[in-house]
């Protein structure tokens, strides 16, 4: 899968809505169907966590002294199951794909938002809404100082929460 670009894909160009309106079915079909894909690699993972515990439960049981275990108890081979390294990589994996897949719904919904948001602005195009008065407003200047005092805003935010972090 190809990184996608969110931010370039969520965005509307005020000066360019017929090209915007082209492009919006294929952008929510692309994010969509990564969607779907992600959800089926997280279920086989979780898949990969079942028979992991299952064959770990059977090999415990089987032979409990290689594992330290005097006596078989159901809690100690969860536990001894839980503490294993290649169990632990695992959920981690498992938790890295939640993420991906997390972020890849929000962006269906962003591009939900902009689907409504290119509705209204066709509509306030429509009424002559940015026919403006006599002194014409440049719209797509105005949105582009609005995105880059935005994403300066977001380095600061993740710069100042990456050093928190670190002090931690």
């Amino acid at each position: 899968m190809s990184d996608p670009n969110y931010d370039q894909d969520i965005s509307i160009d005020p000066d360019a809505l017929d090209i915007e309106w082209t492009k919006q079915a294929q952008t929510f079909f692309k994010y969509a169907e990564l969607t779907a894909r992600a959800h089926v690699v997280m279920d086989r993972k979780k898949e990969k966590i079942d028979v992991l515990e299952a064959t770990m439960g059977l090999k415990i049981r089987t032979n409990p002294a290689s594992y330290g275990l005097e006596k078989i108890t159901e809690g100690a081979v969860q536990s001894t199951i839980l503490i294993d390294q290649n169990h632990i990589d695992v959920l981690s994996e498992l938790a890295d794909l939640k993420y991906e897949y997390e972020v890849l719904i929000a962006a269906v919904r962003a591009l939900d938002q902009k689907k409504a948001a290119l509705e209204n602005l066709v509509r306030l195009q429509g009424q002559n809404y940015f026919a403006g008065p006599s002194v014409p407003r440049e719209i797509g200047k105005e949105w582009a100082r609005d995105i880059e005092r935005n994403t300066v805003r977001s380095k600061v935010k993740t710069a100042m929460s990456n050093k928190r972090a670190i002090k931690r």
